[in-house]
C-alpha cells in the first residue's frame, strides 16, 4: 500500500483512483462529436466512441437546447460504411438513444443522429 502526504497529514492505503466508465461501457474513449441543427439552431448532439481493445464503436444521440431533458424523438445508427445492416435505435427519450454499436476494427463507419425531424449523417469516419 501506498502512502501520500497531504497537508501536512499522512494517509496510508489509499486506492488508485477508478476509472470513469462512459455512456458505452469501460474501454470507451469519445472520438467524435457531431452537432445536430435543424433551421440553424442546434437541437441535438451525436457522440461517436470507440474500444481499442474488442474494435467496437458506440454511438448516442443527445438532446441540445429545447430537447434537452425533454421527452422527443431521438434516434441513432451505426453501421459499418458500405453496409446496409446496422445497428438503429430511436424513440420519444428524454436524454438520449442509444447506444449503439458496430465491430469495425480497421474500418471505417457510417453514423447517423436524429432530434425531432432534424437528421445528422457521418459516413466514412473514424476508420480504426
Amino acid at each position: 500500500m501506498g502512502s501520500v502526504l497531504i497537508a501536512g497529514g499522512l494517509l496510508t492505503g489509499l486506492a488508485a483512483p477508478a476509472s470513469a466508465t462512459g455512456p458505452c461501457g469501460s474501454g470507451y474513449n469519445r472520438v467524435g462529436v457531431y452537432a445536430i441543427p435543424e433551421s440553424g439552431t442546434r437541437v441535438g448532439t451525436l457522440e461517436v466512441y470507440y474500444n481499442s481493445s474488442s474494435g467496437k464503436n458506440c454511438a448516442l444521440t443527445y438532446g441540445y437546447g429545447s430537447t434537452a431533458g425533454t421527452t422527443t424523438f431521438k434516434g441513432v445508427s451505426i453501421r459499418l460504411s458500405g453496409s446496409y445492416q446496422g445497428e438503429t435505435e430511436g424513440g420519444n427519450y428524454v436524454y438520449y438513444a442509444g447506444p449503439v454499436y458496430t465491430s469495425a476494427p480497421g474500418k471505417c463507419i457510417d453514423v447517423q443522429g436524429s432530434v425531432k425531424n432534424a437528421k445528422r449523417w457521418v459516413g466514412s469516419v473514424h476508420c480504426g
